[in-house]
């Protein structure tokens, strides 16, 4: 990719965008904690690149939007903004598609380009699944929720966490399930850490401070691919 001379009054790192695709790729990429540079070299490109596609209103090539969306753990759909209001997994499948396995290597990155998952507990009424805004710390996978919640009162219990993506225009996706012990976390150093690397409060709102943790007794994925 070519080179682009980096705008002066946008130091690079500064979160920016003035257009729609500049302001989603900057948002999603302070949300995974990356410079424009370590994104660059995700992606094949340069941090220059990266700032002038986050800071003018570029028009860049399709192949270059699916290096950079991938980069980012997401769909060109959902890079550009075009699933924004569309309900996902409606296309036609394709006759070659196959589903193949990740092994934990990959469900763990995958797992590490998200913000929101789904949690699934049972409950006194039976099994309910919930979205939640999570964060990996160590091995573990971390949300935080009211005392009063029922994922709260879930903790001692085995818990299913779930992720996915799916893209409706290549009819593909992937999924990865994580299951272990849902606990509490109580050590103060632990939840200094955690609200320290928090990059954004539950979307959910309301006072949601109690941190809870689901650490993985086995993680599996599978990927919906095209043999041609």
């Amino acid at each position: 990719m070519k080179s682009i001379p980096r705008s002066p009054e946008q130091p690079s790192g500064e979160m920016t965008g003035r257009t729609d695709l500049g302001r989603r790729l900057a948002a999603r990429r302070e949300a995974l904690g990356l410079s424009r540079e370590e994104l660059g070299q995700r992606c094949g490109a340069d941090g220059n690149y990266i700032a002038y596609l986050e800071e003018h209103a570029a028009a860049p090539a399709i192949g270059t939007l699916a290096r950079v969306a991938d980069a980012l753990g997401l769909t060109v759909d959902d890079l550009t903004g075009a699933s924004a209001h569309r309900v996902a997994g409606r296309s036609t499948a394709r006759r070659d598609s196959t589903l193949v396995p990740l092994d934990e290597t990959e469900c763990r990155r995958l797992l590490n380009t998200h913000g929101v998952g789904r949690i699934a507990i049972f409950t006194p009424d039976g099994p309910a699944v919930l979205p939640v805004n999570y964060l990996i710390a160590g091995p573990d996978i971390a949300f935080r929720t009211s005392a009063e919640a029922v994922t709260a009162r879930a903790a001692g219990t085995e818990v299913a966490f779930e992720i996915d993506n799916i893209d409706d225009v290549t009819a593909t996706g992937w999924s990865v399930l994580a299951v272990g012990e849902l606990a509490a976390v109580t050590d103060q150093h632990e939840i200094q850490h955690l609200n320290t690397t928090a990059r954004s409060q539950p979307w959910a709102g309301g006072p949601r401070t109690h941190w809870m943790k689901v650490t993985p007794a086995r993680i599996t994925g599978r990927r919906v691919v095209h043999d041609s």
